[in-house]
């Protein structure tokens, strides 16, 4: 109070108000701002386009490799099938492969095993290919043996389904001077594909050839076939053979 009696304020309009203090308009120090819901917008909508484009990825290359997924025809489960019993229905699954699968019986195809012969054993969960059965039963006696040869291991032309050949074992690439033997003076060929050579390309492939021999010495022959020492001649289709045809051929 003044001399008067009157209060007297001793705050003056134009003082400057503290920094910070309620009111005040004065900018805050920027570094330690939050950034808003709008700056955030951008930033979250560019990661969900990349989440999308991560899933569509993933998602495209699922089907991808599904694609190369075909079902084939297999042996049922908890059944094996012998050597020269008839196949049916019943013995068949259904069952997926991924990647090559050359000479596989797709299981569009399985009619055309149903009713044929099995020419090896054939397990629970097996694939079938095209050399697994026959649509010759096997005579009492007899085996199918399935052998793939090279150049030079049998005639350039190959050969025909009933054509009548020798069975030879010759020494190895490695063992000079060995001796040849004669497995099967006379088999009978029951299935052949692909060639010794490429017949437009001239270019070396496998011959595939079934042949049927008498049991005993189907081992030999798988066995020569699968070291590669195994030559196969062919004779005069007038040539008995060692595993005789029955009524049933």
């Amino acid at each position: 109070m003044d001399h008067y009696g009157r209060r007297v304020s001793f705050s003056s309009p134009t003082h400057p108000s503290p920094s910070g203090a309620r009111g005040s308009k004065a900018p805050v120090g920027g570094s330690n701002r939050l950034p808003s819901s709008r700056e955030r917008r951008p930033a979250l909508a560019a990661l969900a386009v990349i989440l999308i484009l991560l899933g569509a990825a993933g998602s495209a290359l699922i089907a991808l490799r599904s694609g190369d997924r075909q079902d084939y025809v297999a042996v049922a489960a908890n059944t094996t099938i012998q050597p020269g019993q008839q196949i049916t229905a019943k013995m068949l699954a259904r069952g997926d492969l991924a990647g090559k699968t050359g000479g596989l019986v797709k299981y569009s195809e399985w009619k055309s095993v149903e009713g044929k012969y099995a020419t090896s054993y054939l397990y629970p969960g097996q694939y079938l290919s095209k050399d697994s059965v026959t649509r010759d039963r096997i005579p009492a006696g007899g085996a199918l043996v399935g052998v793939t040869l090279e150049g030079g291991r049998a005639p350039a032309g190959g050969f025909a389904g009933g054509a009548i050949v020798q069975v030879i074992q010759v020494p190895a690439a490695n063992q000079p001077g060995g001796t040849s033997s004669t497995l099967v003076t006379a088999a009978r060929v029951i299935d052949v594909s692909g060639g010794i050579s490429d017949k437009t390309t001239n270019a070396n492939t496998t011959l595939n050839v079934t042949i049927e021999v008498p049991t005993a010495k189907a081992v030999g022959v798988a066995s020569a076939a699968a070291s590669k020492t195994l030559v196969l001649v062919q004779l005069s289709a007038d040539t008995p053979t060692e595993v005789p045809i029955d009524g049933a051929r």
